[in-house]
């Protein structure tokens, strides 16, 4: 079974631009979303982002909409814990693909890290 877990050096999450994320109203609330706009850079990556090390300056103490852990998410999108992992991982494929491309190479360290380095396999053959 895939597992989900976050893939160092990958920082695809840190891509913050709104207009990615049209509904973001839907699932933060008004502080929240106040707090994710004031992260957002001029070139849609968060401030606390280091590219070069693509590593997250703040992650001990990032806010809680940017840490998959299962009270955030039954919070901003009624997700139960058993449901947690397969919808981390369909979120985390999507926003990796959209920032980097779906044959890039932080997509397939995701996908072979969880677990899912099959589906790999059969994308290369179709």
């Amino acid at each position: 079974m895939a597992t989900w877990q976050c893939v160092n050096t990958c920082g695809a999450c840190c891509n913050l631009t709104p207009t990615d994320r049209p509904d973001l109203a839907n699932y933060l609330t008004p502080e929240q979303l106040d707090i994710y706009l004031g992260m957002v850079g001029p070139n849609g990556w968060c401030i606390n982002y280091d590219a070069e090390q693509r590593l997250c300056k703040i992650y001990d103490q990032r806010p809680s909409f940017c840490r998959v852990q299962p009270d955030t998410f039954a919070q901003m999108f009624g997700i139960e814990p058993g449901e947690l992992n397969d919808f981390a991982i369909d979120c985390c494929e999507e926003q990796i693909s959209g920032v980097y491309g779906p044959n890039s190479d932080e997509l397939v360290r995701f996908m072979v890290a969880v677990g899912l380095e099959e589906e790999l396999d059969h994308e290369d053959q179709s």
